[in-house]
């Protein structure tokens, strides 16, 4: 697929409204994407469509457009508080650039309203603005939608507000079920009308997408863009004109490669992608120190309030960097990102296809780069095969200096950053069995001691995974960890408080925290779900109608099998199986 085709907005089979060309102009969009030049007559043809393209082919303006013409055609105008059109979609990053992308359009139409329901606000200041302002075009996250259809008590009612409604949109439909909105989004579709228009929109289509298909569209039109050139069996899922890098280096030489990389491209923009928020945050700190006269964010799940902020002002810069988990993965344009950089591989091998595709957007060229470890090289066939995405090997990053030292020196002079650094190891080795490319990703094939460097480690955390290891080539640093302060006054004020408190009830008196012994974390749950298991069977067996003569029958065969093992004598079988209770059967009536 080439990002733009040849033909004009002019060329589309049916006529857009002369403020959606004005606009288009003002944004630069001369030429459509081939899913826009597919999607947008069949959708204002009033037409359900299911759409896949891959990541970055201009999807929003595919459902955007669209959505304005339809409410346009409505023969009875829509009043403040009536919603015409709903988009939903996985994340509040997503969501805040999709208002971003209306609001440009409603300029030009000062008789529809929009409202951005998403996590991170206050939800009662979300019914004040719907009561206030109102809400023709509604975008939102599945759970903040669903809780303001609960808000019936604060004076909003938006079941009544949603049954004037002609067009649903699932953005990322496929990484909406893949992140447990499955209840959240049937609860939402129970309010809708079902004589409405329904797109959906995903970079790949799953099983559970395919049932959602079927459940929520009457007969959808299918679009699938492919990459132009490509058999239709081995399409590449990435766009066309992203190169796609791997290189391969040890635990330990990791960070030291990234660090030097990123010393050398300072006047790009790079989104580096690690597995867990703890690792975003102890990285992210250690790279603000390393990378000199560069702009650094981070952003993870666990930030709520400011999320929208950082990713707002990192969208601002021409040059910077921001440090991140998978929520920045999927469907999020920032605008000219040179690097996508992958330090640690995603758990699944489409976030890996969904990670790239942050660079390469419309039209422009755009690079990614991922490290493995060298027992990780055969994720790179993996990758081809599995996803159709191809990677090179790149050239040794030049000037590589060792600045671990001065991770550790960081964690020595100020707890917090010692705690992130225990919390990121340990996180990271969780995220690592959780791998969904088991046969590649296996913890009892990562070198902890190497591993352990890389984090700059000071000492080795008490962990499942460790216990009864031996690592003779990791040392540990010889200092009392509980003598390293927070630089943060009022921390280490509390945190003193609290030593001399613990000292004065005894370490003899304090609650001891219950584990299971030798069992790693990422084997505790199954253990526990088998045992919860078993327990409801036995008590389905005790519980249950069997009647006597089958109890009998079954007391009976154990004996058996236990004389049969030698387990007991055939004396005893035979006084046991006679001292066994029988039932005593009432004669029959007369």
């Amino acid at each position: 697929m080439d990002n733009t085709t040849d033909s004009s907005w002019d060329s589309l089979p049916v006529q857009l409204n002369e403020n959606i060309l004005q606009t288009l102009r003002e944004m630069n969009f001369i030429h459509m994407t081939p899913v826009q030049s597919a999607c947008i007559p069949l959708f204002m043809s009033n037409k359900d469509v299911a759409a896949e393209a891959v990541t970055g082919s201009g999807k929003t303006l595919a459902f955007v457009i669209p959505v304005i013409e339809l409410l346009l055609k409505r023969e009875e105008k829509l009043k403040k508080k009536q919603v015409g059109a709903l988009v939903l979609t996985p994340t509040r990053e997503l969501a805040f650039q999709i208002s971003e992308v209306v609001e440009k359009f409603l300029r030009n139409f000062p008789q529809f309203t929009q409202i951005l329901l998403i996590g991170g606000s206050n939800p009662v200041e979300d019914v004040e603005k719907f009561k206030d302002q109102g809400g023709n075009i509604v975008i939102a996250t599945p759970g903040r939608l669903e809780d303001m259809f609960r808000r019936k008590s604060d004076g909003l009612d938006l079941a009544s507000a949603v049954r004037s409604l002609d067009v649903l949109v699932l953005d990322e439909a496929d990484k909406l079920l893949d992140m447990g909105f499955e209840a959240s989004l049937n609860s939402i579709l129970s309010y809708l009308p079902k004589q409405r228009r329904t797109g959906l929109f995903s970079a790949t289509q799953t099983q559970e997408l395919e049932k959602l298909v079927r459940a929520g569209l009457r007969n959808p039109v299918r679009i699938i863009v492919k990459e132009k050139g490509q058999a239709a069996a081995s399409t590449q899922k990435t766009p066309s004109r992203l190169s796609n890098y791997y290189t391969i280096c040890r635990s330990e030489d990791k960070f030291n490669n990234l660090v030097a990389f990123l010393r050398q491209h300072k006047h790009e923009k790079h989104l580096v992608f690690f597995s867990t928020c703890a690792s975003v945050e102890y990285f992210g700190r250690a790279l603000e120190m390393l990378v000199k006269r560069v702009t650094i964010h981070c952003i993870h799940g666990k930030i709520k309030n400011k999320r929208s902020r950082i990713f707002a002002d990192f969208r601002t810069l021409k040059s910077g960097i921001l440090v991140c988990t998978d929520i920045m993965a999927r469907g999020i344009d920032i605008p000219d990102v040179n690097w996508v950089l992958q330090y640690d591989p995603p758990s699944s091998a489409s976030a890996f296809v969904h990670r790239c595709g942050r660079t390469a957007r419309i039209g422009n060229y755009g690079n990614a780069l991922v490290f493995l470890l060298p027992m990780e090289e055969s994720y790179i066939n993996f990758l081809s095969i599995n996803q159709k995405c191809p990677l090179q090997k790149m050239s040794p990053i030049k000037d590589v200096v060792d600045v671990l030292s001065k991770v550790k020196a960081m964690a020595l002079a100020d707890r917090a950053m010692f705690e992130k650094g225990m919390k990121a190891f340990v996180s990271y080795v969780q995220a690592y069995a959780k791998h969904e490319c088991s046969l590649i990703f296996r913890v009892k094939d990562l070198d902890f001691a190497s591993l352990a460097r890389g984090f700059a480690m000071i000492r080795l955390p008490k962990m499942p995974e460790l216990r009864g290891k031996s690592l003779p080539d990791f040392t540990e640093t010889e200092v009392d960890t509980d003598s390293i302060r927070y630089k943060d006054k009022n921390r280490e004020k509390q945190r003193k408080k609290m030593l001399i408190e613990l000292k004065e009830k005894g370490s003899a008196n304090l609650p001891k925290k219950r584990f299971i012994k030798n069992k790693a974390w990422s084997k505790q749950k199954s253990k526990k779900e088998r045992r919860k298991k078993l327990a409801a069977k036995r008590k389905h067996n005790e519980g249950s109608d069997v009647d006597g003569d089958m109890k009998e029958l079954l007391d009976d065969t154990r004996l058996l099998k236990k004389l049969k093992k030698g387990k007991i004598s055939e004396e005893d079988f035979e006084q046991q199986l006679t001292s066994l209770p029988k039932l005593t059967h009432k004669p029959e009536g007369p």
